[in-house]
């Protein structure tokens, strides 16, 4: 099927099929609503298009999961941020976990049966994986994994994670693990943000015992599948975003009565750059080339871009923000995070320079 026959027909499908969220805009509402957009479309097809028959999908480019996630942004059916995050586990698993396990697991998250985790971040390391510290031990042939992750999207609905741990030093001493979250020893902690969400947690792991068989890859593999991941979280996922800030720039206008053209255009062509490089990405992925520090770029747009928008936002609407219990604040103030997450800007432009540019360390 090609993008222009799934579009059709996915617009076809979400016209005669209600999947629009009710007025509860709590966290638990968000998720729930999530898992329900997931089940209709997986279950209608939609959703295992762009994935491979080995894991349940139809097979496909994955621009058609681009597309996908395109038309689930632009009409309000889930929130885009959450949503994405099939878009930077599933490829982990089909890369790095036993088929077996891949073919089994999968379904459950595409299918909204399920909802996982990434146990990267930790307290005094948070964009350098380098130095992470949680640790798991081999006893026989299970392991066992102790120490803290924080900023962790999602634990507190989370029935799986993909926890980055130290088997040893330096960079081949990081090994991943497929972590059921109901495991004896786990605590989560979910943390309030600023905007007032729940969105994040902190996990602790005390004496955590994981089947070896749940090992991502082989014992070292942890930072290669970081670096593989990673880039995922700034392809398919962007695109997503980017077209969620589209909307939000075309309410903008509908609520702006005294427009500075200036403002606005500065947001639009912010928004229309960080497009066309993901545009570009979505490109390379769909030829099959594998993706790496060429996506920092697109973060430090898409940063850029997002900032900007809810800045013309707070500027052109007096009050909205500062005085006004409004969805214009609560966005706003997640935009402030958007230089953090998924990798502090500064680390990206440290990518940039070092591995693009060839600048050297200093």
């Amino acid at each position: 099927m090609n993008v222009a026959e799934f579009r059709a027909g996915l617009t076809a499908w979400l016209n005669e099929n209600d999947l629009q969220p009710g007025p509860d805009h709590t966290l638990d509402a968000h998720v729930e609503q999530l898992s329900r957009v997931r089940r209709a479309l997986y279950d209608a097809g939609w959703m295992r298009y762009g994935w491979p028959a080995s894991v349940g999908g139809l097979g496909g480019p994955a621009v058609l999961r681009a597309v996908l996630g395109e038309e689930v942004a632009t009409r309000g059916l889930a929130e885009p941020g959450i949503y994405s995050m099939i878009e930077v586990l599933t490829p982990t698993m089909i890369s790095y976990a036993r088929p077996e396990l891949a073919a089994e697991m999968v379904p459950l998250l595409l299918g909204g049966r399920e909802q996982w985790c990434q146990g990267f971040s930790e307290p005094g390391s948070g964009s350098d994986l380098a130095s992470l510290s949680t640790r798991a031990e081999q006893r026989g042939e299970n392991w066992v994994v102790t120490g803290q992750k924080v900023w962790t999207s999602l634990a507190q609905y989370a029935s799986r994670c993909v926890l980055l741990t130290r088997t040893a030093p330096g960079h081949a001493g990081i090994t991943a693990f497929f972590v059921d979250m109901d495991s004896p020893g786990i605590t989560v902690r979910p943390l309030r943000t600023m905007h007032g969400v729940d969105e994040f947690a902190e996990v602790f792991f005390d004496e955590v015992v994981v089947p070896g068989e749940r090992m991502l890859g082989r014992p070292g593999d942890g930072w290669q599948l970081a670096m593989d991941l990673l880039p995922h979280e700034r392809s398919t996922c962007f695109w997503h975003r980017v077209a969620h800030l589209y909307t939000r720039l075309d309410r903008l206008l509908e609520e702006t009565s005294a427009r500075d053209e200036d403002a606005v255009g500065a947001a639009y062509l912010a928004l229309h750059t960080v497009r066309c490089r993901s545009h570009a990405t979505q490109r390379r992925l769909a030829e099959g080339a594998r993706l790496g520090p060429e996506t920092s770029v697109d973060k430090v747009l898409l940063a850029t871009a997002e900032q900007r928008l809810f800045d013309t936002a707070r500027d052109l609407l007096p009050g909205v923000v500062e005085l006004d219990d409004t969805p214009w604040r609560t966005e706003f103030l997640y935009s402030r995070a958007a230089t953090i997450y998924g990798g502090t800007a500064e680390i990206q432009r440290n990518i940039i320079a070092r591995r693009l540019l060839d600048l050297g360390k200093e």
